[in-house]
């Protein structure tokens, strides 16, 4: 069974930066996509980014786009989130998710790594 483990996350001040990565582990990972989602209490989880494995083609929500940059990681199944010019709104859980095929949902999620981010 496939696993996401999701790091990363910590406290940063507003306009800094962190960089969180999430690796499969399990003896067999079949992926088509990738994905970073986000939540904060009392509200729905919410998209942040995504990227095929195939040709890393990637897409962000608009609160991402321009700060945000989604890469296929340096060790085999891995991904990264560079997160640039951090606003206090950023502040949130925010979890990795792989879907299997195109047009499927996001299957697998990992455990969620929390950023704070301080005005």
């Amino acid at each position: 069974q496939v696993q996401l483990v999701a790091s990363g996350g910590g406290l940063v001040q507003a306009g800094g930066s962190l960089r969180l990565s999430c690796a499969a582990a399990g003896r067999t990972f079949n992926s088509y996509a990738m994905g970073w989602f986000r939540q904060v209490p009392g509200k729905e989880r919410e998209f942040v980014a995504a990227i095929t494995w195939s040709d890393g083609s990637t897409s962000y929500a608009e609160s991402a786009k321009g700060r945000f940059t989604f890469s296929r990681g340096n060790t085999k199944n891995s991904v990264d989130l560079q997160m640039n010019s951090l606003k206090p709104e950023d502040t949130a859980v925010y979890y990795c998710a792989t879907a299997q095929t195109p047009g499927s949902s996001w299957t697998v999620w990992g455990q969620g790594t929390q950023v704070t981010v301080s005005s």
